[in-house]
């Protein structure tokens, strides 16, 4: 495959691994014990593990359904999508691209089959024959920084869609997940939130996605699921203060109450429609179509 000319768009590894290697432990406190870090996705009065659950098999029907050989996660997190794809979906192989040293390590630690997990941007991956399915649940938030202008933000979106199309096999789909701005942009985006929780990134606009994928891609389907998203992080805060004290004697009383103040804030910013989330269902379009 024809090597990404970029010049690095979106955070660095450095900007990753501040906020997801606070530590596996930490984490593992107030999640669900598929230990999933994204919006889950609800039918019901389903608990917080079976809407993540959901939200799983909702990507991988949309990327790969039941007969994908290879399997491709850009972001992959502590592998629950990779686990979930070889045990319950005919995938055979499945890759998953991670920044995070702590992920990967406990991604590699508990040993999934077949299974392989990589410290590995996805402007340096090149696979070893093509994908079937991607998915991408989290990551897009970070394919763009705050310091960028429109052009260059747009020309980093359109080469993460380039760079999957052509690793996709004719035919192929791509299921995406991400929070978009809705009722606000650039100037409402929080300094705190820049500074102290997701650093060198920013979110996408609607519009973007669309004019990104053109020509490439196929939108087969889009949900906005913001509610989805404020549901989850009351779980998701209602855990962590729970367990504030083992939190704290892990991370640091500072970091636990800039986790508090985050999801307080991205409970109101979803309940508000400040912010979105996108759930996408992509097909790449072939040559001649």
């Amino acid at each position: 495959m024809k090597a990404v000319s970029e010049t690095r768009p979106g955070a660095s590894a450095a900007a990753i691994q501040q906020h997801y290697d606070v530590g596996n432990d930490f984490y593992a406190l107030w999640l669900d014990e598929t230990r999933t870090y994204s919006s889950g996705l609800w039918y019901g009065d389903e608990d917080l593990a079976s809407a993540q659950i959901n939200k799983i098999d909702w990507h991988l029907n949309n990327s790969c359904g039941r007969e994908a050989g290879r399997l491709l996660e850009v972001g992959c997190g502590w592998g629950s999508t990779l686990k979930r794809a070889l045990e319950h979906y005919q995938v055979r192989e499945a890759v998953g691209l991670s920044l995070s040293v702590e992920q990967v390590r406990w991604c590699k630690e508990r040993s999934v089959p077949n299974a392989d997990v990589r410290l590995e941007n996805w402007l340096d991956h090149r696979p070893a024959g093509l994908y079937d399915g991607i998915v991408s649940i989290g990551a897009f938030e970070h394919f763009a920084r705050l310091d960028q202008d429109p052009g260059e933000k747009l020309e980093g979106y359109r080469g993460f869609f380039s760079f999957c199309h052509r690793a996709l096999r004719p035919g192929g789909r791509l299921s995406l997940q991400t929070i978009t701005y809705e009722n606000a942009g650039r100037k409402q985006f929080s300094p705190f939130f820049a500074q102290s929780i997701f650093p060198e990134s920013d979110l996408p606009h609607m519009h973007e996605i669309a004019q990104a994928v053109s020509g490439l891609f196929e939108i087969e389907l889009w949900r906005n699921d913001r509610a989805h998203y404020a549901r989850t992080c009351r779980h998701w805060l209602d855990n962590l203060r729970a367990c504030r004290k083992q939190a704290a004697a892990i991370a640091g009383a500072e970091k636990v109450s800039q986790y508090e103040k985050y999801l307080s804030l991205m409970i109101v910013a979803f309940h508000t429609g400040t912010m979105n989330l996108a759930r996408i269902s992509l097909r790449r379009i072939d040559a001649g179509e």
